[in-house]
């Protein structure tokens, strides 16, 4: 199901593995199926549980930008290292502090070891492949890389709740194992053939952040694809972590079930994740993180009036939307990102806004749930994901439109001489025509 063919070159064949393994084990959060229960077991109150989730997503915000900025001025391994190490000491928390301030404290370093990862981690496979002569197998392995990082969570999820049941905080020890083990892979990822020269601009950390907003300044069509991101990454996180249980909790699932349940989503998204580029064919990068995006918004939507059998296909249908996205949505925009100095930045750029709505719609689902109005918010969510979603393709057609009008030599204007020139037009970089072509 996940094989993938890699060029020859045994240096990148190893590298990939090593990326592999780091995702496999870093994103192997053991308590997602459970935490909500656990932090009800705890004495904490749905207010209390969701307050804690959105200063998750607002301490993310604030972090983004400088890991990013760090990962750009030194290097991606290297934050990919320290966030696993902090991953390690986030798990061991609730373990022993199980309390609202211990699980404030274990979120908070949550967001700390992700913002660490989130940009360097697909800034340094995507740098590394290009690097290596093998930049045009980066969606595969994205994809393939996205899989492999779900299939240890097929296997765990479904007998957390048993594992719960026997040893409580045993989900958070053997998730801190498994941060570890990540921490092993990443120290093991070898340096981007060439090496990544910090010079002028990049040698300042202000500097950086400056540079990546003039890149936005610069680029409608980069901003608007970042803020198509923001829909696609809002729904997935806040129903994979936010929403899952309390839908099923609404459909009389027993806990027992949840694990299952969010395994069974887990194969269908590693489905999807592993063949990313179909759908990239028939319809285009853009087309496709549109049209999920909307898939996944009526599934919200329609499990309002469904069973707790068809609940649980919806939520499925929902899983293979969010595996073939990402990667996706990960290769539009590095492709669109016209200079890798400020790669890192920029993907932290794009986090900060996500974790920003999301924080907000934490707060707000917080509050509909206090008042028993969860089919109201999902049904809210679903029409307001399909408004924004149109409106935003109108201004991405606009934008499209008016860069191929640039393109256009401008028309001879009346009675200038037939055999005048055109003007000259600079000729774009191999690099940029091969952007060009995939947008």
């Amino acid at each position: 199901m996940l094989g993938l063919r890699l060029p020859a070159n045994p240096a990148v064949r190893r590298a990939v593995r090593l990326t592999y393994g780091f995702q496999f084990f870093f994103g192997l959060l053991l308590w997602v199926p459970i935490f909500y229960q656990y932090q009800k077991l705890a004495g904490l109150s749905d207010g209390e549980i969701f307050g804690i989730q959105s200063i998750y997503y607002i301490v993310f915000c604030l972090l983004e930008i400088p890991t990013g900025m760090i990962a750009d001025r030194f290097d991606y391994r290297t934050s990919l290292a320290a966030g696993a190490g902090v991953l390690v000491a986030a798990n061991l928390v609730p373990v022993f502090l199980g309390s609202y301030t211990g699980f404030l404290v274990h979120f908070i370093l949550i967001a700390l070891a992700r913002s660490l990862v989130s940009g360097a981690q697909s800034a340094y496979l995507y740098e590394y492949l290009h690097a290596s002569g093998a930049g045009e197998h980066y969606l595969r392995v994205e994809g393939v890389g996205r899989a492999y990082s779900l299939v240890g969570k097929i296997v765990y999820w479904p007998v957390i709740g048993l594992l719960m049941t026997w040893n409580l905080p045993s989900p958070y020890w053997l998730t801190a194992i498994n941060a570890g083990v990540a921490l092993v892979f990443a120290l093991k990822l070898p340096p981007i053939p060439g090496g990544r020269r910090v010079t002028g601009k990049t040698a300042s950390l202000l500097a950086g952040v400056g540079g990546a907003l003039s890149t936005l300044r610069s680029s409608r069509w980069l901003v608007l694809l970042m803020v198509q991101g923001i829909a696609m990454f809002t729904l997935v996180r806040i129903c994979q972590v936010n929403l899952f249980q309390p839908i099923l909790e609404s459909k009389s699932l027993s806990v027992n079930w949840y694990g299952a349940v969010l395994a069974a989503m887990t194969v269908f998204e590693a489905l999807g994740a592993a063949r990313p580029h179909r759908l990239r064919r028939a319809i285009g990068p853009v087309g496709s993180v549109f049209t999920l995006t909307i898939v996944m918004a009526l599934c919200l939507g329609v499990v309002v009036v469904a069973g707790a059998f068809p609940t649980v296909v919806l939520l499925c249908v929902f899983a293979v939307a969010t595996g073939i996205s990402f990667p996706v949505q990960k290769q539009l925009l590095n492709d669109s990102i016209p200079d890798s100095r400020y790669r890192a930045t920029l993907l932290s750029m794009e986090s900060i806004v996500d974790r920003a709505v999301c924080a907000l719609v934490a707060v707000a689902l917080g509050a509909y749930l206090a008042a028993g109005r969860l089919d109201e918010f999902l049904v809210l969510s679903a029409v307001v994901t399909c408004v924004v979603m149109g409106l935003l393709a109108v201004l991405l057609l606009a934008v499209r439109k008016h860069r191929s009008d640039r393109r256009v030599p401008a028309a001879r204007r009346p009675g200038e001489a037939r055999t005048s020139s055109p003007p000259a037009v600079p000729r774009p970089s191999g690099s940029a025509v091969e952007a060009q072509r995939r947008l």
